[in-house]
């Protein structure tokens, strides 16, 4: 399970286990990052990737997006490895349909058993003032611990 809170908003997400191994949700109020944190929870290529939605896509604040993606991403990933995972250790790529890949830049071997977790696969959506984030990781399966292609 994820438990997530922001002003005015609180959410839990469960799931038995049979179904999924690792599960994380974030919500943030959907307005600019403070100044200097997009520095700081952006690795190398984000930047430019998030100008080019900014262009694009005006209207989101994707800064603050993947700041929430890179939240739901340690939630999912710290109860699976027990490990400290940065923001500069993944790399994210966020599509403007509503769904974002997350490229593990360290080891991702889990204290479970399962396949290394290489890279994380969620869906985000903009509604109401916040930022929605999440990633699941299934049960047995290797769906979202894929090679990392690069």
């Amino acid at each position: 399970g994820s438990i997530t809170h922001c002003a005015g908003y609180r959410a839990a997400a469960v799931a038995p286990g049979v179904a999924l191994a690792g599960l994380g949700i974030d919500a943030e109020p959907h307005e600019p990052l403070p100044d200097g944190v997009a520095d700081a929870v952006t690795s190398a290529g984000e930047p430019e990737h998030l100008g080019g939605l900014r262009v694009a896509h005006p209207t989101v604040h994707w800064d603050r997006l993947l700041f929430s993606a890179k939240e739901s991403v340690y939630k999912a990933w710290y109860p699976l490895t027990g490990r400290w995972l940065g923001f500069e250790d993944a790399a994210l790529t966020i599509d403007p349909g509503g769904r974002f890949t997350a490229r593990i830049r360290i080891d991702g071997a889990r204290t479970d058993g399962g396949p290394p977790l290489r890279a994380l696969d969620g869906r985000w959506l903009v509604a109401r003032g916040l930022v929605v984030t999440a990633v699941a990781v299934p049960a047995g399966s290797s769906l979202f611990a894929r090679p990392d292609p690069g």
